[in-house]
């Protein structure tokens, strides 16, 4: 299978809720927004450095550093349905941020360069998470994350995240060499993006010793419950096939993925790293309508445990419909 096809793809999830995460308790604000006991995360601007990540399946990464020196910051991120403050598996997260120096891949000098920039599918917890460098500054602006979460095809949220004050400045301070341009002197209260507050837009930061690299984490609350938002390229799909959440998930000896054929088909179906590779592709070939299962026995095709995303493309008279899903199997 194509590299190209299968990023074309992770725009075509269907999200479902699912059991809470080990990230820590859903945010809970008074705020615009409010439903199910969460809030709606503030709308930001792209910025001016956004670049359509879908355009180039190489952006599909956990790892986003390249050559960009810095201190190593594993970035992990929840995202949660606003109706049922419920985990939201199989949606896309989009980042990007400048690098030590303030400076975005891909524009002015940049031109041609693809550092700092990836995506990645939420898991069964609604989690996915990146390793990058922290981020630099630039005038202006205090110290920020851009992100994307992308549900469907009729529906995405965009903006930012920041961390406070003392915890923007501490990578700074602690490793001057590799931030020429100093600890940031712009606290969020004095960033206009921020204007109308941050509560909703902010992360936390630990140092790792024994990884020797910050952990942050943050959580989002976007609009949905897990089925809503469903776009129409996701209903051309389902017309045809519908992939259910394998079970169980996650996962040790084996597991099982459902799907459903509204017609008569020729089905393949892959199975990819979180890093973009194909790990194992196959050729099911033409089936009837109906119900049809797949075993999955990862000691049988070699995996070991890990994140993987899963994709079944049934082809028809009409085209070829694809659906993805994220999995994860547990080491034994």
């Amino acid at each position: 299978m194509k590299r190209f096809r299968f990023i074309q793809s992770l725009g075509f999830i269907a999200a479902a809720p699912l059991a809470a995460s080990s990230l820590g308790p859903v945010v809970a604000a008074k705020s615009r927004g409010m439903s199910g006991g969460c809030a709606l995360v503030p709308s930001e601007t792209a910025g001016p450095f956004p670049l359509d990540l879908t355009d180039n399946g190489f952006y599909f990464r956990q790892d986003i550093r390249e050559d960009r020196t810095g201190i190593p910051l594993r970035q992990k991120i929840r995202v949660v349905g606003l109706e049922n403050c419920e985990p939201m598996a199989n949606v896309r997260v989009n980042i990007w941020h400048c690098d030590a120096e303030g400076n975005y891949s891909g524009y002015g000098t940049e031109v041609g360069t693809t550092y700092l920039r990836g995506y990645q599918l939420t898991d069964a917890n609604g989690e996915c998470e990146f390793l990058t460098i922290f981020p630099g500054w630039y005038p202006g602006r205090t110290t920020h994350v851009h992100f994307q979460v992308h549900v469907s095809t009729s529906y995405s949220a965009v903006s930012q995240w920041t961390w406070l004050g003392a915890d923007a400045q501490a990578p700074t301070l602690a490793h001057p060499a590799l931030y020429p341009e100093g600890p940031d002197p712009l606290p969020p209260t004095s960033d206009g993006v921020f204007a109308d507050g941050f509560d909703l837009q902010t992360a936390d930061l630990l140092w790792d010793e024994a990884a020797q690299e910050y952990v942050s984490n943050y959580e989002v609350t976007v609009q949905g419950t897990g089925v809503s938002g469903v776009g129409h390229l996701e209903r051309m799909a389902a017309a045809v096939i519908e992939v259910k959440q394998n079970a169980p998930n996650p996962f040790r000896d084996r597991t099982a993925i459902g799907f459903v054929l509204h017609e008569p088909a020729n089905v393949r179906w892959s199975l990819w790293s979180v890093s973009g590779q194909c790990v194992f592709q196959s050729e099911i070939g033409s089936l009837a309508a109906g119900q049809h299962d797949i075993d999955v026995n990862p000691g049988r095709l070699g995996l070991p445990g890990s994140s993987y995303v899963y994709q079944l493309d049934a082809t028809t008279s009409k085209g070829t419909y694809t659906a993805v899903k994220r999995m994860t199997h547990l080491a034994s």
